[in-house]
């Protein structure tokens, strides 16, 4: 798989194009992430599939706090039917920076992730559920016929990458280096080890955040802004792995959750970019996401891809499908 990931900071309108331009240029699949402060994610999945014939469609991530896990189970397969069967559940414990502003304390994590895709797949065959667990259930279901719809759990850490190597179709990693993709594919073969056989094969997608035009200092210079959200949310072990001062991420992260993006961006150091993105030329970017391929099944293209989306796009699919 091949894709991209859409960020609805631009009207629901422009991320149908996007889509259409994604699907043009050869992609297999477009996911939209989700922060309370953008456009509405589901809104704008369901305009992409709109305007596209065979590009899969999907979250990446949504989150199971903010939404009741059941009523997210239903949002997804709402997508799947409306989409014809394309529909990709990205699901993820979220953004903590920008949960906190609504209030919402992510705790246990990996368990809401696990328990919110079991109970989805219970729903998509047809059962009522009883659930209690890190959120309740009462004898829930659907009353339309859904199927199987493919899972996919947005991780970083290590317990999430084996969680979802173990009960998932596939991992959407958040990283951007070989280096963490070194090591999370030593995650991933971990999760493998004890993934019954009748659950399938399993991929490992790197979800990293890329920009690419022309101007190499144009695309580092556009990275600021998603690096900031990486940064501000990256655990510590990740912080490490790069050398990243642990207080410079903390400043980042404040001022995420204060609201003061362009703060935050300013607060993102030249370490934190080489970390967390993949920027430059067309031929800088397909170098490095060669060598993330290296360890990774797949790749997807994050945000902001580039000075101009629509442009980065079709030069991302220039150069994949060269």
């Amino acid at each position: 798989m091949r894709a991209v990931e859409l960020t609805p900071e631009h009207p629901v309108s422009t991320l149908a194009g996007f889509g259409e331009t994604a699907e043009a240029a050869g992609f297999d699949a477009a996911f939209v992430s989700h922060h309370y402060n953008n456009r509405d994610q589901f809104a704008a999945l369901t305009a992409i599939a709109a305007e596209t014939d065979d590009i899969l469609v999907g979250p990446g991530v949504a989150n199971p706090y903010e939404t009741h896990p059941v009523t997210l189970a239903s949002r997804m397969a709402t997508l799947d039917e409306y989409s014809g069967g394309r529909g990709v559940f990205g699901v993820g414990p979220g953004d903590a920076s920008t949960l906190a502003n609504l209030g919402v304390d992510p705790d246990t994590p990996l368990r809401r992730v696990l328990e919110t895709f079991k109970i989805a797949q219970r729903l998509w065959a047809g059962e009522r559920v009883d659930h209690d667990g890190t959120f309740t259930a009462d004898d829930a279901g659907l009353n339309y016929d859904v199927g199987s719809i493919p899972v996919y759990v947005g991780a970083q850490g290590p317990h999430m990458t084996r969680m979802a190597s173990k009960h998932a179709d596939g991992v959407l990693y958040n990283g951007a280096h070989p280096r963490d993709y070194e090591w999370a594919s030593e995650r991933v073969a971990e999760g493998l080890d004890e993934r019954p056989d009748d659950r399938g094969e399993f991929d490992f997608a790197a979800y990293a955040s890329v920009s690419v035009a022309e101007d190499a200092a144009a695309a580092r210079e556009t990275a600021r802004f998603p690096v900031a959200f990486v940064a501000g949310g990256a655990p510590p072990p990740v912080l490490s792995r790069h050398d990243i001062d642990a207080e410079a991420a903390a400043a980042v992260s404040d001022a995420v959750s204060s609201g003061e993006f362009r703060e935050a961006a300013e607060r993102v150091t030249e370490s934190m970019l080489d970390a967390f993105c993949i920027a430059g030329t067309p031929e800088q970017v397909e170098a490095e996401i060669d060598a993330v391929l290296e360890y990774a099944d797949s790749f997807v293209a994050a945000s902001p891809l580039g000075p101009d989306v629509e442009r980065a796009i079709e030069l991302l699919g220039e150069n994949h499908t060269a």
